[in-house]
């Protein structure tokens, strides 16, 4: 990706957005669809699939789709600046705004919308507000960047909502699948869940990569310096997220392609919610950004960092906490097919919401 210079051109080359990534990321959901075939493909011709893949297991997913989910982790938590904590706490607009948005009224929206399109579907259902619970913390990072936000804040936001999600997660599964369907009349989730295993899950796949991260920026930069470390050795471990993400879709999807050749319009009602769950949170927080008077930069990162969710976890979260052939994990599996093309044409409105709010301001530096 390429570098930018202190100011941005008053009219963006928005033709050139979607040029800046790299050929991996720029047709990502091909890859998406390219897997999700795959897998469906060895489902049918590997019908001692399931059985192989839960002989070995890390807690309660299997050997291999824990290695997938904890290698899609690693890099994206490896590109924090964990060092830059203290400027974005200092900005105490952005960081109350944020995490009023992040924690507060998107997991209830995506609670509201879960009942309202799915109320039938209580897996799906379900899967759904595990992946309004699971904040962002992958791939809002290349988003947020090609719409010029601000890169320090994103970085930093991302940190935060790491280290929350580790300690709030396993509540905040309880409160919106047990406790708040209660106390509206609503059915619960079924008597075997497991308020520890969802905290199990976050620690296991949230907590051992984010550690990991965090050692790796602290020695790689003082044994190399920052320069090295972002510019030689990011761009090498980079691909490799999406390398665990592909390669973990094609696992779920071999285990999943009964129910979704069988239902496909499951799929498409899941589909459905997370895309207005998107448009309308991102709206909501250019809006906010805009009438706090954040800026351009901070107003943008402040939207991307709403709207995206991390569906590596809610995937891991699933299969921990319901099974890997769950309609829970699928739910989680549909997300990334339906955040990639919809946060991209968000840049596109990002840029264009630039142009027509912010006439005058420069980009991020």
């Amino acid at each position: 990706m390429s570098i930018r210079t202190n100011t941005l051109p008053p009219r963006h080359d928005e033709a050139a957005v979607v040029g800046k990534l790299s050929a991996l990321d720029r047709f990502l959901p091909v890859w998406i669809i390219a897997a999700m075939a795959l897998g469906l493909l060895l489902g049918n011709l590997v019908p001692g699939l399931n059985t192989a893949l839960e002989a070995v297991k890390v807690g309660e997913v299997s050997l291999p789709i824990a290695v997938g989910l904890l290698v899609m982790m690693y890099p994206v938590l490896a590109k924090v600046r964990y060092d830059q904590a203290h400027r974005v706490l200092a900005d105490r607009k952005l960081m109350i705004t944020s995490l009023v948005i992040n924690w507060l009224l998107a997991p209830a929206f995506m609670f509201a919308l879960a009942w309202i399109f799915i109320p039938d579907l209580p897996e799906y259902r379900t899967g759904l507000i595990i992946v309004g619970l699971a904040r962002c913390i992958a791939m809002v990072m290349i988003w947020n960047d090609l719409a010029c936000g601000d890169r320090e804040s994103a970085a930093v936001l991302v940190f935060i909502n790491s280290v929350f999600q580790v300690v709030a997660f396993g509540a905040l599964g309880w409160f919106y699948l047990q406790w708040l369907p209660s106390l509206l009349g609503l059915p619960t989730t079924s008597a075997d869940f497991s308020f520890w295993a969802i905290t199990a899950s976050v620690l296991i796949f949230l907590g051992i990569p984010l550690l990991a991260g965090f050692l790796t920026r602290t020695v790689g930069e003082k044994a190399k310096g920052r320069v090295w470390y972002e510019d030689r050795f990011l761009p090498k471990i980079g691909p490799w997220a999406l390398y665990g993400l592909l390669f973990t879709i094609t696992l779920l999807f071999a285990l999943q392609g009964g129910t979704i050749t069988s239902r496909p319009l499951d799929v498409v009602r899941i589909a459905v919610p997370m895309l207005v769950y998107f448009l309308v949170v991102f709206g909501v927080g250019m809006v906010l950004g805009r009438v706090l008077n954040l800026g351009y930069a901070k107003t943008t990162t402040l939207a991307f960092t709403a709207a995206g969710n991390n569906f590596e976890l809610a995937i891991a979260v699933a299969i921990g906490t319901f099974g890997v052939t769950s309609g829970q994990a699928l739910a989680g599996v549909v997300g990334p097919l339906i955040e990639v093309p919809v946060l991209v044409a968000l840049v596109y409105a990002a840029l264009w919401a630039r142009k027509r709010f912010f006439p005058a301001e420069p980009a991020a530096l």
